[in-house]
């Protein structure tokens, strides 16, 4: 799944959680939740990924060259959101070397 495809998934569950708090009355605290979950998830994305991620990081190291340069950019620390995005450049490396 893509961020975009994410974040839109994202935008629609929070416009369906704006119509149930007009429903139930409740849009400020609907609103506030929504705030919170969405500063929740950026929050997560935008964190270092573990020991274990430089440890899968490092087997993707030096098998594609697109790769290995989105790599170089994201260290010292890397993201979620990088290490994603590295995962993703790999996968569209290996099935185009499949080719």
């Amino acid at each position: 799944m893509t961020l975009t495809t994410l974040i839109i998934i994202g935008i629609v569950i929070s416009i369906v959680f704006h119509f149930i708090g007009v429903y139930a009355g409740a849009k400020k605290i609907v609103w506030i939740a929504i705030a919170l979950l969405w500063t929740g998830s950026i929050s997560i994305a935008m964190n270092e990924i573990s020991d274990k991620g430089y440890k899968a990081l490092d087997k993707l190291r030096g098998k594609y060259e697109v790769t290995d340069a989105l790599i170089r950019a994201a260290e010292p620390e890397v993201s979620l959101y990088e290490m994603m995005s590295i995962k993703k450049s790999f996968v569209e490396e290996k099935r185009k070397a499949a080719r």
